[in-house]
């Protein structure tokens, strides 16, 4: 789907030096392809063969008037926004064209700002309600349409599924994207395929700007003119220059200063950017995707965010669940895994042994899929024989089953609360019903119930015995 924001403006108007003159504006405002027409005859046929994104007709014109081919275009091409530009000042005539379906009306001589607002704003309004009807007919399935432009994000989960059909709607867009969630949960990845399915003709540029100072963020992004600072021989192109029209993926912006979050504002509320040194704006054509693992919400309220920056951010907002909110993608995940590892490293692939599901289910993985990943290559690197070791995994997750006294893992970040019946359990129940809600956990397997209890196999093995023994045997039928 070619996005409205793709599509050219098309200025009708008999006279050839107010289209000349309005194509400047608009061109040097940023918008890209503009269509003009001196003979209004020309542009039902015109508007049959190509889509615009915004006609902008005058309203007197020889052979067929603008309120007539405003009725005609109303008719057969009811999405496309139709503004007025004309030198008849009539408040009644205003009203009728309104009725009739113009979306603006703008009174010769019109301004340069009020041209350029008319026109990004009838685009935004078609592009919203573009984005809502793919948006609707997307979510009304179960699977994205384009799965292979997600190649690289292993995940059965329908959670994933409804962002990557999200992601499918919003992708020609070329309003703001931000994507949150906590680190290692694939946020350039989905800026990777955002990017892919936006059919956008540059490349994907991707700059963590975590840790960059003012200076270094604007020259980083923005560039620098000659002179403009102490060894600024030569003038230089930022990456928002250099993207061109692709996208723009900042990561970290959770981290930017507030005289940089500035200059981010200004950037995507009009598509200008000063480089070092410059005293005139510059236009930018890029699309720009944002990432944070960062609360920003909070950092909106302490201040440290700016407001206006995040809502105007937040247009389209992602966020990525965590690991372990999705653990039915670990199988996948730990397969393509292994084999990448394996690969990478030269070896045959080995066995994934079924005790490890229950033991990764057990712990709540704050580096999400990139921590599995680095698990999984230890592994791979460390094992010998055709199985995978449980060893690696368990100093990994943080329990070693040789020694009784090892502290159970954590398997989330808040404190252990436990609620009592009224009345209070005797040690021995206490410890059969640990062990039985390990053994649960850990779907029987003995080894992975030990880690999750803190002791050894051996220790574990005893105390099921002791268990077993105090148990009467039933008696036979």
């Amino acid at each position: 789907m070619t996005h409205v924001s793709a599509f050219p403006v098309l200025l009708v108007d008999d006279d050839p030096q107010v289209l000349h003159s309005a194509s400047i504006v608009l061109r040097t405002a940023g918008v890209a392809q503009v269509i003009t027409v001196e003979d209004s005859r020309a542009v039902m046929p015109l508007l049959a063969e190509q889509e615009v994104g915004v006609l902008v007709l005058d309203l007197t014109m020889p052979h067929l008037s603008g309120h007539t081919l405003l009725e005609q275009v109303g008719r057969e091409y009811p999405d496309i926004p139709v503004i007025l530009m004309t030198a008849t000042n009539d408040l009644e005539t205003a009203v009728q064209c309104m009725q009739t379906g113009a979306s603006d009306y703008l009174v010769k001589p019109v301004e340069e700002s009020r041209l350029v607002s008319s026109v990004k704003r009838a685009l935004e309004n078609r592009t919203l309600q573009t984005e809502v009807l793919s948006l609707k007919e997307r979510l009304l399935a179960d699977t994205p349409h384009q799965r292979e432009a997600f190649a690289e994000i292993i995940t059965q989960s329908q959670a994933m599924f409804a962002i990557f059909r999200y992601i499918e709607a919003i992708a020609p867009s070329p309003q703001p994207v931000l994507i949150t969630g906590e680190t290692g949960t694939g946020k350039e990845l989905v800026a990777r395929a955002l990017h892919r399915l936006s059919a956008r003709p540059g490349e994907l540029v991707a700059v963590n700007v975590a840790g960059l100072d003012d200076t270094m963020f604007s020259d980083t992004l923005f560039g620098h003119t000659r002179g403009a600072f102490t060894g600024a021989e030569r003038p230089r192109d930022g990456l928002v220059t250099s993207t061109a029209e692709g996208t723009l993926f900042l990561d970290e912006i959770g981290d930017l200063s507030m005289a940089s979050q500035v200059k981010l504002l200004r950037l995507l509320q009009d598509g200008t950017f000063y480089p070092l040194g410059a005293d005139r704006p510059r236009q930018s054509r890029a699309r720009i995707v944002c990432a944070t693992n960062s609360d920003v919400t909070q950092g909106v309220s302490t201040g440290m965010f700016r407001k206006d920056l995040y809502y105007r951010l937040r247009t389209h907002h992602l966020h990525l669940p965590p690991l372990r909110a999705r653990t039915g993608d670990l199988p996948l995940l730990v397969h393509y895994f292994v084999d990448k590892a394996a690969g990478m490293l030269g070896k045959m692939t080995p066995t994934v042994p079924l005790a490890l599901y229950p033991l990764l289910n057990t712990y709540s993985f704050p580096g999400n899929v990139r921590e599995l990943e680095a698990f999984m290559f230890d592994a791979v690197a460390r094992h010998q024989g055709t199985t995978l070791a449980l060893h690696s995994f368990i100093e990994a997750i943080g329990g070693t089953p040789s020694l009784a006294s090892t502290a159970p893992p954590e398997a989330s970040s808040t404190a252990l609360t436990v609620q009592f019946p009224q009345r209070l359990p005797t040690l021995k129940e206490a410890e059969e019903a640990v062990i039985t809600e390990a053994l649960r956990r850990a779907e029987g397997h003995q080894a992975v119930a030990a880690v999750l209890l803190g002791i050894s196999r051996q220790a574990l093995n005893q105390r099921l015995h002791r268990q077993r023994s105090r148990c009467p045997a039933k008696p036979a039928e």
